[in-house]
């Protein structure tokens, strides 16, 4: 027997989840804790990357999962809503950001996007460590893309963000 829900429930699932993403306040509250230093609170699943605006020059804050930590100064996050994500497109037009995750406050990083191949790497290494994650995350993900996410050349746009200097 499967844990794997019915197809039913997935789309229950994946409906309601993005109904949830599409919650701007919901989706803000979380930048509230890193602005008053409990971002902490949130774990190191979490990370707050604040970018400018490429048509404003404002900066803006936006709180997303890490779908990968290869090395103590290198996190990725995936663009749930694709090209169409703000933060994605400010950050393909200005890779100079800020990440703060954890206990670390906003750390001076540079953004890069990465590509298919790397992101399927990506992408396997985070579904082997949080597979049941994995199943609810992806339908989610695909009602929100309006597209199946496939494991290989994968369509889910990725960023690498590195921290800058030493001992950061």
């Amino acid at each position: 027997m499967t844990n794997a829900p019915s197809p039913f429930a997935s789309g229950m699932i994946g409906r309601a989840g993005a109904r949830l993403l599409r919650d701007r306040r919901l989706m803000r509250a979380p930048i509230w804790l890193y602005r008053v230093r409990l971002g902490f609170l949130l774990g190191c699943r979490l990370l707050l990357l604040e970018h400018v605006g490429r048509k404003t020059g404002v900066r803006r804050a936006v709180v997303l999962e890490v779908v990968g930590h290869p090395a103590p100064d290198t996190y990725v996050v995936a663009s749930g809503f694709g090209d169409r994500a703000q933060w994605y497109r400010n950050v393909v037009a200005q890779p100079r950001v800020r990440v703060a995750s954890g206990a670390r406050g906003l750390s001076p990083a540079t953004a890069r996007r990465l590509s298919p191949a790397e992101a399927d790497a990506v992408l396997a290494v985070y579904m082997s460590k949080h597979r049941r994650a994995w199943r609810h995350f992806k339908t989610i993900l695909e009602h929100t893309l309006g597209t199946a996410i496939s494991e290989q050349d994968t369509e889910l746009p990725m960023v690498e963000l590195r921290l800058d200097g030493a001992g950061s």
